[in-house]
């Protein structure tokens, strides 16, 4: 819960914004990309079309492009990680491919579930492709992930390959929460809170701790880096639940209000859940409606507006945010690194996309 007092920097929390990308995102995207292309070189020809639509690099014929195909956060986290133990990037390199490749695979298949039609302003797989080729697709990419870390003949590539099935199978559980919990007006923040450190926090722990397993970090390192990549996830997935009702469609790339439309139980809904009164049992009500019309979105927003859960939300990103930094104050890290993963905890917490 969120303590009084307990945000170092007032800014913090204030509302998502357009922020410059981290410097390191540039620097180490090219071996991010280049490993991932020749992993995804191993897909057959029937899989191969669909994972680099996905991946941004081909278009909708078929022919080579350069489209949006993600940040590489996580990737990037993992080559940081390995950094700030004192290793090379290109240490981590198959922890970081492994972890982008579930990373695609979870959302191959959160756009079938969720129905969403169109991500970064493309259409999804499933739209495109059809549902059984989107699945297939995320399947494959989920079973190269472990290969491709497994042939890594290193000793630590075991450890981290344990690593990664343990956050998978996490991430895997706070989605069946999620999809369970839109059929429910009974859950409590706790449940919210805990299904979302699995859903969104286990993978970025997940990356940050395989990095500093591959570069050979101390174990005391590579705790003080996987509670980073925990607190960040809490605070990435507290955003995506203001930016999934109150997100520009525009930035975005999904439907104004998307989360509402989907009686999803996320944060800010589940806090006005929480809140009682008039506003509650109105929010109730409009969530009871199989169908949600733009006039019951509109005064479910405002309901939510009146009961505080957008500042509320944001305040919690923003204590799990300086969490996450406090994390990286563990004796021992490198000092570049470490400013590099401060860096892009900030832009992850402050985006507006």
């Amino acid at each position: 819960m969120i303590r009084e007092g307990a945000l170092r920097h007032s800014w913090l929390a204030e509302p998502p914004t357009k922020v410059a990308a981290p410097a390191a995102l540039g620097r180490l995207r090219p071996l991010i990309e280049a490993g991932l292309r020749r992993a995804v070189e191993g897909l057959s020809p029937n899989l191969a079309p669909a994972a680099e639509y996905h991946l941004g690099w081909r278009d909708t014929e078929g022919r080579e492009v350069h489209a949006d195909g993600g940040k590489a956060v996580r990737p990037t986290i993992a080559l940081l990680a390995s950094e700030a133990v004192g290793a090379d990037a290109t240490a981590a390199l198959p922890g970081a491919v492994s972890i982008e490749l579930v990373h695609d695979f979870s959302l191959l298949h959160d756009d079938v579930m969720d129905g969403d039609r169109e991500r970064r302003h493309r259409p999804t797989v499933w739209a495109l492709f059809g549902l059984g080729q989107a699945i297939v697709a995320g399947d494959a990419l989920l079973a190269l992930a472990q290969a491709h870390l497994l042939e890594d003949p290193r000793p630590e590539s075991r450890e981290a390959a344990v690593l990664l099935t343990r956050a998978t199978a996490e991430m895997i559980q706070g989605q069946a929460e999620d999809l369970a919990f839109e059929s429910r007006l009974d859950v409590s923040l706790d449940e919210c809170l805990g299904m979302t450190e699995r859903k969104t926090g286990a993978l970025l722990s997940c990356a940050a701790g395989l990095g500093a397993v591959l570069g050979g970090g101390d174990p005391a390192s590579v705790e003080a880096l996987r509670s980073y990549g925990r607190h960040l996830g809490a605070a990435f997935q507290a955003v995506d639940d203001v930016l999934g009702i109150w997100g520009d469609p525009a930035v975005t790339g999904k439907p104004a209000a998307g989360d509402l439309r989907q009686h999803k139980k996320s944060i800010p809904v589940v806090h006005a859940l929480s809140s009682g009164g008039t506003g509650a049992s109105d929010i109730r009500h409009f969530l009871s409606n199989g169908e949600l019309d733009e006039g019951l979105i509109a005064r479910t927003v405002a309901r939510l507006e009146d009961a505080g859960s957008r500042e509320w939300t944001l305040e919690l990103a923003a204590q799990r945010l300086s969490a996450a930094v406090d994390a990286l104050a563990h004796r021992g890290l490198e000092r570049r690194a470490v400013q590099e993963l401060e860096d892009i905890a900030v832009f992850v917490a402050r985006r507006d996309f």
